[in-house]
């Protein structure tokens, strides 16, 4: 059974923000691989810590631990515990460590943050059905990874610390400040040989196909994050990331508004006065629904749960069926005799009843 997130950083569920900040600095620098070198029970202990921060350091994620637990993030959000690494943590959390390290936030040669490499975007364009199931793509890709049989040597100018101190005199005294190397581009690296198809950091262009999990009910314009998947870096940098930019498509016939959706139902002028059964497509299948006898056009039905799940709960939106009682245009002479002895019936004269909801009431209510 997985610990919980509380007891690994050894907080109460009512700690504060910066008190949860400060246990997780403690125990990172606790157990960072620069103080217990070779200890694999150390390592764990730290992604361990990582990952209880990552998700109690952030009110959102907090918030649906405290009500779901581990199972909130089953698949989704956090490191996903096995898939974590170092470079993770370091590239997410190194402001945390402060100067404990060097002021670098990374591990090993001193403690130096290792350099990036650039990300990649992508866009995926999903049908409605995906977006309420939720759906795995495999998306085809370029990206730049090192070069087989690329070697790299530390940067001179550097001394592969990947940054250069300058000393300047002021009116204050002499400052010193810190900047990315331009020689290497902070990577600390750069390359001594390389293979004669490669640019000039030992990179070349490789087609990869990417597994893309999407979970259900993202929204048009969202933008999700697969580490690793972008640019390599030169030297022992680390990879990128890609950036999937979710794209929606209009469905023919039903409308997103939120977690709900939106179905206009057309019936006859029999149908609305001796009421019928009809059948409405949803994203997930056929339902049959009753409408009773002298059922008026504007008339608005809920399904329940028909709608798309929160992504940040599990909780669903409803399918909302808009009733529209269709007019025939042209008549035929026996259809029209019978409207107009219609016309003075007092059953087809317009009489709504006091309980009845104006549209605004009932868009009002469809709102609330």
């Amino acid at each position: 059974m997985k610990e919980d997130y509380y007891d690994v950083l050894g907080v109460s569920k009512s700690a504060s923000e910066s008190e949860i900040k400060k246990a997780y600095r403690k125990k990172a620098i606790q157990f960072h691989p620069d103080k217990n070198p070779g200890n694999s029970a150390a390592e764990e202990s730290f992604k361990k810590a990582a990952e209880a921060y990552e998700i109690l350091g952030n009110n959102e994620k907090k918030s649906k631990y405290d009500q779901f637990g581990h199972s909130a993030f089953d698949g989704s959000g956090g490191f996903g515990g096995g898939g974590m690494n170092m470079d993770d943590i370091f590239s997410q959390f190194g402001d945390i460590f402060g100067s404990a390290f060097g002021g670098g936030g990374g591990f090993g040669g001193g403690g130096q943050r290792r350099s990036k490499g650039s990300n990649l975007r992508i866009k995926v364009s999903l049908e409605l059905k995906e977006i309420v199931l939720g759906v795995e793509k495999k998306i085809k890709v370029k990206r730049k990874i090192k070069a087989q049989g690329v070697t790299y040597k530390n940067c001179s100018s550097c001394n592969g610390s990947g940054q250069v101190t300058r000393i300047t005199n002021t009116i204050l005294g002499r400052m010193q400040s810190a900047s990315t190397c331009p020689s290497c581009s902070g990577s600390g690296q750069v390359v001594s040989s390389k293979p004669s198809n490669s640019d000039s950091n030992g990179l070349i262009v490789s087609d990869e196909t990417v597994l893309v999990k999407i979970p259900a009910g993202v929204e048009d314009g969202m933008q999700l994050k697969v580490s690793g998947k972008g640019n390599d870096s030169a030297g022992n940098g680390i990879a990128g990331d890609l950036i999937v930019l979710i794209q929606e498509s209009e469905h023919p016939a039903l409308k997103r508004e939120g977690n709900n959706l939106h179905y206009d139902l057309y019936i006859s002028i029999s149908d609305a006065v001796l009421g019928t059964s009809k059948e409405v497509d949803t994203v997930t299948g056929s339902v049959r629904i009753k409408l009773e006898s002298g059922i008026q056009s504007g008339k608005i039905l809920r399904l329940r749960g028909k709608g798309l799940t929160s992504l940040n709960s599990y909780s669903a939106g409803d399918m909302l069926v808009h009733i529209n009682v269709w007019t025939p245009k042209i008549l035929n002479k026996e259809q029209k005799v019978f409207f107009e002895q219609m016309k003075s019936s007092e059953n087809f004269t317009p009489s709504p009843e006091k309980g009845e909801k104006s549209f605004f009431e009932k868009v009002k209510d469809m709102f609330s």
